[in-house]
């Protein structure tokens, strides 16, 4: 917007402005009439017949509850919500970390701070990305656009970092847009053909989400994008199916490392990962994995999000991040395969703060999935705005999905992720260090004495001399 517009908005917007002072000056007797009475009513009335009734009902049980059972009542089926759950889970907002002054110095600020990472360091074909932030697996066709693939694509390249492909099918102009790109060899045997995985620079079994837990579903026909339909080659009316097993994988002790020795010597030796949900069989389900010779964990933990997903899965199954990531650190630690097992951590994390406290607690680097469509979004929420949510530019088939700018979205990722790790290196600054990999447990402190016992981190109320 340019100086004249700016003017031509403020004259305007000022003009309103007097306008409305005028309406209200003079309409003030009405106003107050009918404020008067209304007041009375919801003074003098009994709860059976106030009004008041609804905003006391509403503060008992919660607006969002009241409008989930609604949309129950509506249909008479399982609702998706997107975008994970609203409750408040545990997490690490009751932890900090230590500063750095006398008797620990700082580190100087002309000193450059290694923030990389190796995934699957073990791996003969590594995959090695510039910052701990990943952009996690969202669906083509299924869950966004074409445009909207693009754009994560070319922000996390932009950034030098990967993209995980998500359930959809293998779209190839995602694939030329990411430097670094991450196929998930999912549940619905999609994306499953050898010249498809070849095309992977890791490859990640899909066993659960952290959204959805583990559950098959099914994607309707007319909820999937054209090419999407073309491209998992669906008949008209036959939806897109998501299994509750890997295809192949009926007793994964026997089954799963041959399936990860064939992936392995097809793509030539990429890392191959594996996605669970964080449960509370979580050190059972990674021996299974640890004993089948997987290169990388993604941890999708309860605060996960989908596009979709029934809130009962979202809100009752699943352990928390600050929970879940030292635990399978520790038994990755136990196991002796630590440092050659890499650990990525997803589910409910937005800002830079909570990525280094995840690193922290023993994850080598983060997934992310709603923020960065936040990020992506940025200003072009404005188009949906306000008559429908921001989602209408990215998600499929959305109204304003054909407004969306490609080049801006992926600029505005780019600088998200890039300004993320600038302040991780910040942090790391004021821990006194100069890399991702020296950052502990031990630079944490807990502010909750429940929080420090469960972590094992010292509580900020006592003293650190003994």
């Amino acid at each position: 917007m340019d100086k004249k517009e700016k003017n031509l908005w403020k004259i305007a917007l000022g003009s309103a402005g007097l306008t409305g002072l005028g309406l209200f000056l003079l309409s003030r007797p009405i106003i107050n009439h009918f404020t008067d009475s209304f007041a009375k009513i919801i003074m003098t009335d009994p709860y059976a017949e106030n009004l008041w009734e609804f905003f006391s009902a509403t503060r008992r049980t919660g607006l969002q509850t009241i409008v989930e059972t609604n949309q129950r009542c509506e249909t008479g089926k399982v609702i998706q919500r997107p975008l994970g759950s609203p409750k408040k889970f545990p997490n690490t907002d009751q932890v900090v970390f230590n500063t750095a002054q006398l008797a620990k110095l700082p580190t100087p600020a002309d000193v450059s701070i290694d923030t990389k990472v190796t995934i699957g360091p073990d791996a003969a074909r590594p995959l090695k990305i510039n910052m701990p932030i990943i952009i996690s697996g969202m669906a083509f066709g299924i869950g966004l656009t074409e445009k909207a693939k693009i754009a994560l694509a070319q922000g996390a390249s932009r950034a030098g970092t990967a993209i995980n492909n998500g359930e959809g099918p293998f779209l190839a102009s995602e694939r030329k847009a990411a430097k670094k790109y991450i196929l998930l060899y999912d549940r619905g045997e999609r994306n499953h053909q050898d010249h498809i995985l070849k095309k992977a620079d890791m490859i990640e079994i899909q066993f659960g989400q952290g959204a959805i837990a583990g559950i098959g579903h099914a994607t309707a026909y007319k909820d999937i994008e054209p090419k999407a339909r073309r491209l998992l080659g669906l008949k008209k009316g036959q939806p897109a199916i998501t299994h509750a097993h890997v295809p192949g994988i009926e007793d994964p002790k026997r089954d799963l490392p041959v399936l990860v020795k064939k992936l392995r010597d097809l793509t030539d030796g990429v890392p191959i990962g594996a996605k669970i949900a964080a449960g509370n069989d979580l050190e059972k389900d990674l021996e299974i994995l640890v004993e089948a010779g997987i290169d990388c964990i993604a941890l999708d933990c309860t605060e996960a999000a989908t596009k979709g997903g029934p809130p009962i899965l979202e809100d009752d199954f699943g352990i928390p991040a600050v929970y879940a990531v030292p635990r399978a650190a520790n038994y990755l630690r136990q196991q002796g395969v630590k440092d050659k097992t890499t650990l990525i951590a997803g589910g409910g994390l937005y800002t830079p703060g909570s990525f280094l406290k995840m690193i922290a607690l023993g994850a080598d680097a983060v997934y992310i999935g709603s923020i960065a469509l936040f990020a992506m979004n940025h200003t072009q929420t404005l188009k949906a705005l306000p008559w429908e949510p921001p989602t209408q530019t990215i998600y499929t088939q959305s109204k304003y999905g054909y407004q969306f700018n490609v080049n801006e979205g992926a600029k505005r990722l780019a600088y998200f992720l890039i300004s993320c790790n600038e302040e991780m290196k910040e942090g790391i600054r004021a821990l006194g260090k100069t890399s991702l990999q020296e950052i502990t447990k031990q630079d944490l402190v807990s502010l909750d004495p429940v929080v420090s016992d469960l972590l094992e981190i010292p509580l900020a109320s006592k003293s650190c001399l003994k």
